[in-house]
């Protein structure tokens, strides 16, 4: 196997194969170096929703939205299915649906719907309308298996466009042009850095400067009643005071008030509910915040019981089983989605800081070679 390349790309996850492909896409040859001999971090342990609604205005939601594109793309030559489509956002609240009807009048909720709880009941008959304020729909979200998505894109690079991956080996030195693994020696006129949350590693020097954090987060897989069937993603009030795209709002003041009082414990916790469903008819439901430099690996069994309890809120459900629990953790804590160094000509330092690296990472990689 050859040791010179045009690109090495530092990271298998999201973020590095959105640059291997953006690479390979331009003709250049490409390799991608893997510490682990799988992915196993942040991007195979999130909802696998590609979400564009709620991104915060400019840049983020530009990126959203081509990376969606790029999905719908992709999936068909990578194998990878699209399991739904769209987004409900059900608003309990007279203030949840004041937030809504703002979003709406922005360019952002353009293509978006206002929907009655007659009217989402109708479309959505798993959401519980009874009482609810309102619904925005949005179309624009699609959702993949992310367990199973990014190992099919990653085998679709080696084979459809040629990119050579090194798993089990550790980037040990960076000096441009030269890469140093735990196993070999590589080189590459450009080189990209997507280390994820190894915030100390070899790209370590570049990042120490932004006082970057990690948050960990708390997700279950729920069994529901045979037969019940999302055809869309589904979120509530707690997420219109997360996203920026709707946080960012003046009306959003008012339900953040709303909610201190009556879900004070849920926001000290960072829930926000996301619902999304898979093939076998399973929930992917969460999730929680917790910022640590270090966060702990020990999950709290009095937070899933939260996300369950707004889980039983949003949807009707006769039954909700929880058949798998896991933890998950992102880097954050810059200004901006994603944190773009340029430290040397040749070299790109990327780290997407705001866990929607699924969502954006398409998007922020054809940034980067346009800068470039």
């Amino acid at each position: 196997m050859s040791t010179t390349y045009d690109l090495i790309v530092m990271g298998s996850g999201i973020a590095g194969l959105a640059h291997a492909l953006t690479g390979a896409r331009r003709g250049l040859r490409v390799a991608v170096i893997e510490r682990d001999h799988r992915c196993v971090g942040a991007s195979i342990r999130n909802f696998g929703f590609i979400t564009v609604t709620g991104q915060g205005a400019g840049d983020p939601w530009r990126r959203a939205m081509r990376s969606r594109d790029v999905w719908d793309e992709i999936a068909p030559q990578a194998q990878i299915k699209i399991l739904h489509r769209g987004l409900y956002l059900l608003a309990q609240r007279p203030a949840a649906a004041r937030v809504l009807e703002a979003f709406a009048n922005t360019s952002m909720g353009e293509e978006c719907e206002l929907l009655d709880p007659a009217e989402a009941a109708e479309h959505a008959p798993e959401l519980r309308t009874e009482g609810a304020s309102g619904v925005l729909y949005s179309p624009h979200e699609l959702r993949v298996e992310s367990r199973m998505a990014i190992p099919q894109l990653a085998a679709w690079l080696e084979e459809a466009h040629k990119v050579s991956f090194y798993r089990g080996e550790s980037v040990l030195e960076v000096q441009a042009p030269r890469v140093r693994t735990s196993a070999r020696t590589l080189h590459a006129e450009r080189i990209v850095l997507c280390p994820g949350t190894e915030l100390n590693g070899v790209a370590g020097p570049w990042l120490t400067p932004h006082k970057l954090q990690l948050t960990r987060l708390q997700m279950l897989r729920v069994r529901p009643q045979p037969g019940f069937k999302l055809n869309a993603a589904v979120m509530g009030d707690l997420s219109l005071v997360r996203y920026t795209g709707y946080a960012a709002l003046p009306e959003s003041q008012a339900l953040l008030d709303q909610l201190k009082q009556e879900h004070p414990q849920s926001l000290a916790d960072g829930i926000h509910l996301i619902v999304v469903q898979s093939a076998d008819g399973t929930l992917v439901v969460g999730d929680s915040h917790h910022d640590h430099l270090s966060p702990e690996p020990f999950a709290s069994e009095a937070v899933d019981d939260l996300i369950m309890h707004h889980l039983r809120d949003n949807l009707h459900l006769t039954q909700a089983d929880i058949v798998e629990r896991w933890t998950g953790v992102y880097p954050k804590g810059y200004t901006s989605d994603c944190l773009i160094e340029a430290p040397e000509p040749g070299l790109r330092v990327v780290v997407v800081t705001s866990g929607t690296g699924a969502s954006t990472s398409f998007g922020i990689a054809e940034d980067v070679f346009a800068q470039w």
